[in-house]
Order: structure tokens, then sequence, then C-alpha cells
């Protein structure tokens, strides 16, 4: 027994309990509509760009990487660089996916006329029904979480953790939809363990082709 363990059980059994909840609370229309629209973004030529700032911008990160890997052609873009320039990259049929708790974040929500002005779709991942996002938002994806994990329920925490969870939902569903194949992801992931599981050898990811 540890002196900790009254603390990380509380917190590990808060974060499996957020998730849980989030397995009723989510709405699977706004699902479904999301997942529609992850499909078509290959075959379509376009492409899904993830914001976010702070903790949900290491989020934004990790859902533009996981998108890549199930080939759903994807990237993070900079708040910072996106009004120096970067938001060039948004162009008509493109979604984008902008991450903030409360919805009224100002960096995220500079977006927003860029978007509606170049004929992007707008994915809003929020839980603040009367934010500047979620009013704003092609498609409002609410994410409810009513703790945090730090003892004032403020730090982006374990929210962060269960929209984690429900996005690698939508995302290992998306795929299964497709015509994705091992074979495709082997292409791709030849580094790491991924890459030993899929018998990809030094050889093979070395060659040049």
């Amino acid at each position: 027994m540890s002196k900790y363990d009254s603390s990380f059980e509380r917190i590990m059994r808060l974060e499996y309990e957020n998730i849980q909840k989030l397995i009723k609370s989510v709405d699977r229309n706004v699902v479904e509509k999301t997942i529609d629209l992850l499909i078509a973004v290959k075959p379509q030529s376009h492409k899904v760009i993830t914001a976010g700032c702070g903790t949900s911008g290491i989020l934004a990160e990790r859902v533009a990487h996981s998108m890549c890997v199930v080939e759903i052609p994807a990237f993070f873009l900079s708040p910072a660089n996106a009004i120096h320039g970067g938001a060039g990259a948004i162009q008509k049929g493109d979604i984008v996916v902008l991450f903030s708790k409360g919805g009224n974040t100002k960096e995220i929500i500079n977006y927003i006329p860029i978007c509606h002005a170049k004929g992007a779709t707008i994915i809003g991942v929020s839980q603040n029904d009367g934010s500047v996002l979620a009013l704003n938002s092609d498609i409002y994806f609410k994410i409810q979480v009513d703790q945090e994990a730090d003892i004032w329920n403020m730090c982006a925490s374990a929210s962060c953790n269960a929209i984690a969870a429900v996005w690698d939902a939508v995302l290992f569903t998306a795929v299964q939809y497709t015509d994705y194949t091992k074979d495709d992801l082997k292409l791709i992931h030849s580094g790491g363990r991924v890459g030993e599981l899929l018998g990809v050898n030094n050889h093979e990811a070395g060659k040049i082709c």
C-alpha cells in the first residue's frame, strides 16, 4: 500500500466513470454525421485540419495523427500560425475540427470567419452549448465531462482523456467503412512495435521506391 493510493484510485475511477457516462450521453446523430464526413475526405481529395490551445491543442495534434494513421488526410494547424497566414491551408470542402472545452477561446474563435468565408465545414468540440464555437459550428460535437482530475476541477485533464476516447471510437469506426487494409497500414507504419507486428523488416522499411 502507498500513502498516495486514495488519490490515485479516486482519479483513476473518475477517468473511467467519465468515459462510461459518455457512452450514453454523446449524441449518436452527431457521431454519424461526423463519421460520414470523415469517410468522404480522402475520396473527395479534401483534408481535415484540427486546432486547439494548451492541452486541447495537444489533443488536437493527437486526433490529427490518428486520422493520418487510418488514411484520413489531416494535420494540426497551430492557432498562432493560423493568423499569420497558416489559415491559407484551409480550402473549400475541408473539415476543420476545433477543440475548446469552454468554446470561447479567442484563438480558436479566430478560425470561424475564415472557415465560413472559404466554405470549410466546422466541427466544434466543446461542452458549452451557449458558446461562440457551439453556436457557429456546422456540427456541434458536445462532449460533456463534469469533473476534471485536479482538486479544483479546473485543469483540462479528465475531459481531454474522455475526448480522446470518443474520437478514437469515431476514427476506428470510420476506418471500418473504408477500403483501408492491413497492407495499407504496413506501408505507412513500418516503425516501432507496430511495424514489427506487421512483419516489416529492416530491408523493407529502408527500401527506396
